[in-house]
């Protein structure tokens, strides 16, 4: 199969990642835009003369890269680019659909005048930033409890809507501007960094100062004035401070938590179950800092069975039902890192030692040593998405045996109960 494209086009990106999948190899030619897509040969095979076009290897061809990079994702089935079933394919299609209307739009509105193809005009420049600020929080929302839009694996939706986002992230999406959107950014990063992805992409920096239209000096500074109309609303409210000293205090207590989820921990305070539970005998967080600041064979697990309270905590393992999913290492950590960041509720009755095992598919595993407040598994674990993927096995500590597979998933070494060699751990805590 051929590509026929201009170079760096995040638009056929898709549809080489896609490859990369499944199993096929794409060729791209060398292309001379602006002239080989005039040609009347060309233009037999997409009569728009537009790129980017697939032609295959038997000679037909298709264009529109959202079509092309279905294509090829439907080359090899097993790999299950659009999900597990019916109703996975459509959410698949949908987020396809998204990146078209919702963001690719906007996306040229801003990025265009940047790159000197049409003239910069700030009041589309300004309707597209904040159109792209809601495309962020739609999506920065959806994977609050998700490490991928459908299913638990990638799909060609996270592809799509990853590419649809690339020259954004690339060019004016500084650090500033990301900073609402630590669900998108970690998804984004979580793909970008996929072998797949570094196969065709190869290393990828995100913006570190946001790019300007290329207009000069006074089109940087017309775009400025359009944008600072927006801003005058919080200069506006320092002139409320003659009134009692409370509400300047407290809208900033308001705006610090830029992280969702600490400002949605703060306000059940005093209401969990769990902080009306007996006084135990095992702090938590001394255990934490013992934990991470002594050694672990000689001084903490020690300090832990002297501490231990069966009555006021409880120990379980949890295994990853699906070891056959997993596709490599960084597969498996990316899983792991995702459930230890939907587990933050639990952070303050919690802690968990997550262990990869193995070097390489298919004898991967994701096992998991879990201490929780009071003698059942708590809300903060049963209501995590990721909770129905594991396996739960409560410990018993009067058994050697299960006491010695406690401490090796502390000290990350020895024997486990799955019989595989440890390749690396995480903590929760």
């Amino acid at each position: 199969m051929k590509i026929y494209t201009y170079p760096e086009n995040a638009k056929v990106y898709k549809a080489l990642v896609a490859a990369q999948y499944v199993g096929h190899t794409i060729e791209v030619p060398e292309f001379n835009f602006g002239v080989d897509n005039k040609t009347p040969e060309f233009l037999k095979k997409n009569p728009l003369g537009k790129v980017p076009v697939l032609e295959t290897d038997d000679g037909q061809t298709i264009w529109e890269s959202n079509a092309i990079a279905r294509y090829v994702a439907r080359l090899n089935p097993n790999v299950r680019l659009f999900g597990a079933n019916a109703y996975e394919s459509a959410l698949v299609d949908q987020w396809i659909d998204f990146t078209v209307g919702e963001i690719e739009l906007p996306a040229y509105s801003w990025l265009l005048p940047i790159m000197g193809y049409i003239p910069n005009n700030p009041v589309a420049t300004s309707k597209a930033i904040q159109d792209i600020r809601k495309v962020l929080s739609i999506l920065n929302n959806h994977l609050a409890t998700r490490t991928y839009l459908v299913g638990e694996r990638v799909t060609l939706a996270d592809i799509c809507v990853c590419f649809s986002l690339y020259k954004l992230y690339e060019l004016v999406l500084d650090a500033g501007f990301r900073k609402p959107f630590q669900n998108t950014n970690r998804w984004f990063l979580t793909l970008i960094n996929q072998p797949q992805f570094q196969a065709v992409v190869g290393e990828f920096k995100l913006c570190e100062k946001q790019a300007q239209a290329g207009a000069g000096a006074e089109g940087e500074q017309k775009q400025q004035k359009q944008q600072k109309p927006k801003e005058p609303k919080e200069p506006k409210e320092p002139k409320q401070p003659k009134q009692p000293a409370q509400p300047p205090k407290e809208k900033p207590k308001e705006k610090e938590p830029e992280n969702e989820e600490e400002d949605y921990e703060e306000k059940p305070k005093g209401k969990n179950p769990l902080d009306l539970l007996p006084k135990s005998t095992l702090d938590l967080e001394e255990w934490k800092r013992v934990y991470s600041n002594q050694d672990t064979r000689s001084q903490a697990i020690p300090w832990f069975w002297s501490h231990y309270d069966p009555a006021g905590y409880s120990l379980w393992f949890a295994i990853y039902k699906y070891p056959t999913e997993l596709e490599s290492v960084l597969y498996a950590c990316n899983l792991a890192g995702g459930f230890i960041q939907r587990l933050e509720r639990l952070r303050k009755y919690g802690f968990a030692s997550l262990i990869i095992f193995g070097n390489a598919a298919p004898d991967l595993a994701l096992d998991c040593l879990f201490l929780v407040r009071g003698t059942e598994l708590p809300f903060e674990v049963t209501d995590c998405p990721d909770f129905e993927s594991y396996e739960w096995k409560r410990i018993d500590i009067n058994d050697a045996q299960q006491k010695t597979w406690v401490e090796n998933f502390l000290a990350w070494d020895g024997d486990f109960p799955n019989g595989k060699a440890l390749n690396q751990g995480k903590v929760f805590k």
